[in-house]
């Protein structure tokens, strides 16, 4: 897959993402794993434009204990609140609360097809471009510094590989993408899933 950012335009990003969904449920864990509903929950793909050339910004998350999801490289985001509408609302505003980017600065540009994770939440990943630079106030109790990784890079083949993890008995493994370290940080998980479903959308095509 490639990514030509000379000619990617927001229009394009836009349609590109109103072309590639289809309201399909990602969902790469087997009939009965969980015990419960999943909970919704979106993240904000913030796709900002620097170098001559299409970025994403990712959060490395603060070391908590308890938090299965502490010390991983994500995007912004979390679990939606009763007083979201929806959730690009529910992305806006964990992205302000985590990174202090006002929404307003946020133009929506689209999203992709929901996710369930190993942790239970059916995940909306809503991509927002921000302009850049961009003022960031990290909330150090959530976020430990941000970093940003060309599309390019995230859409050489070179520089991921799938492996596979263990699931407790009966289940089967599954899947798992791992992306070589960037600048000391580690890209996997979900979060690596998310960024591959937006390459594959925004990808270069004869088509497209």
């Amino acid at each position: 897959m490639a990514i030509t950012s000379s000619n990617l335009t927001k229009e394009k990003i836009r349609k590109r993402l109103e072309e590639a969904y289809t309201d399909f449920i990602d969902c790469p864990y087997p009939p009965g794993f969980f015990n419960k509903p999943p909970r919704l929950a979106a993240v904000l793909m913030p796709l900002l434009f620097h170098n001559s050339a299409w970025h994403l910004l990712f959060i490395h998350r603060t070391h908590h204990k308890d938090d299965p999801h502490s010390g991983q490289v994500a995007f912004p985001g979390g679990a939606r609140d009763s007083g979201d509408t929806d959730s690009i609302s529910n992305a806006l505003r964990e992205t302000y609360e985590e990174l202090g980017i006002d929404p307003s600065d946020v133009k929506v540009l689209g999203r992709l097809n929901d996710a369930i994770t190993v942790t239970g939440y059916r995940v909306t990943p809503v991509i927002g471009y921000i302009p850049w630079p961009y003022e960031l106030k990290l909330d150090q109790r959530e976020v430990s510094r941000c970093f940003t990784i060309p599309l390019n890079w995230l859409a050489n083949s070179e520089n991921y590989i799938t492996s596979e993890r263990m699931l407790p008995e009966p289940f089967q493994a599954i899947p798992v993408i791992y992306y070589h370290s960037y600048n000391g940080e580690v890209l996997w998980g979900a979060s690596a899933r998310f960024a591959l479903n937006l390459i594959a959308a925004l990808s270069d095509s004869p088509e497209k």
